[in-house]
């Protein structure tokens, strides 16, 4: 995923290798590639108690990023994700509105959204008239 994005962006790329001893807990965080002097950005699926990304951010703080921003699909955002939020290094924290963000924005200024709806509608239309959703992978609505 991150060399499309890479490649797509025409920038170089650092990635963060995690291992797991068992679900939900990560063993060891390994970063491959320089972000030194670079601004950093973390991008993945979902994010529940935020642990994971947190520790990230400051690995790639640690590395000498001059920034960090996480980009994520679905924002669950339990437990002590927002405070763990709040205390990371984040410039921004910005996830789709597949799930209501507005209550948790309150609690934490760090996260923003990008409202999906009309991606989301155009997917749905493009299915129901048997057209090519793959379509939107290059063409995005506004």
């Amino acid at each position: 995923r991150v060399t499309s994005f890479a490649d797509r962006l025409n920038v170089e790329f650092a990635l963060i290798h995690k291992e797991r001893k068992k679900a939900n807990e990560v063993d060891r965080m390994v970063l491959v590639g320089d972000v030194k002097d670079r601004v950093a950005i973390l991008v993945d699926d979902m994010a529940d108690t935020c642990g994971t990304i947190c520790h990230a951010a400051d690995k790639l703080m640690s590395a000498g990023a001059t920034k960090v921003y996480a980009i994520l699909t679905h924002g669950i955002f339990s437990g002590p994700a927002l405070s763990r939020i709040n205390n990371a290094s984040f410039e921004a924290v910005v996830v789709t509105n597949t799930i209501p963000q507005e209550e948790k924005m309150k609690h934490c200024p760090k996260i923003q959204f990008i409202d999906i709806s009309m991606i989301l509608a155009e997917a749905i239309r493009r299915t129901h008239n048997g057209e090519s959703v793959s379509y939107l992978f290059s063409h995005v609505p506004l």
